[in-house]
């Protein structure tokens, strides 16, 4: 278990590097921000669509310095299968890109705590059956759904 952990921090820090490059060559031609939410936005929509092909499908704010950005098809979890087995190893796929926006909000000045939560993996892609749902019972899923939150507190 302690390798586990010493193996999501070291990705958790591989993608804090990797955000600090990225925003850094993002934001070079771009207008400097106005406020705290600007650059939430910019995380969310330029900086998620470069990184991940698609914007951030939800971002709420208590205004307070918390930030819930959601992506309901978390690109890097989508292709795993729902079993147990493989819950483990999201923690891993998370962790960087904790540290990817982290990176990012430290080089545009924010300093941060980034947690991730998955609320559901996703269903089995060949048969559409919710991984709890037993086969005589099938529930069909439209598609193959992950929902992640990311949760960004600003330290202040």
């Amino acid at each position: 278990m302690k390798e586990n952990g010493r193996c999501i921090t070291k990705l958790e820090n591989m993608g804090f590097r990797v955000g600090q490059g990225l925003i850094e060559r993002f934001t070079k031609d771009t207008a400097r921000f106005k406020d705290e939410l600007d650059i939430m936005k910019f995380i969310c929509k330029d900086f998620w669509t470069t990184v991940f092909k698609k914007q951030i499908d939800n971002l709420r704010t208590n205004h307070q310095g918390i930030y819930v950005l959601q992506d309901n098809k978390f690109r890097l979890l989508t292709q795993m299968s729902a079993g147990k087995q493989y819950l483990e190893h999201a923690s891993k796929y998370l962790a960087f890109t904790c540290g990817l926006i982290r990176g990012g909000l430290s080089n545009l000045g924010i300093k941060s705590i980034v947690t991730a939560e998955v609320s559901s993996m996703p269903a089995y892609p060949d048969t559409g059956l919710h991984p709890k749902t037993p086969r005589s019972q099938p529930e069909l899923k439209p598609r193959v759904r992950c929902s992640t939150n990311c949760a960004t507190q600003v330290l202040r």
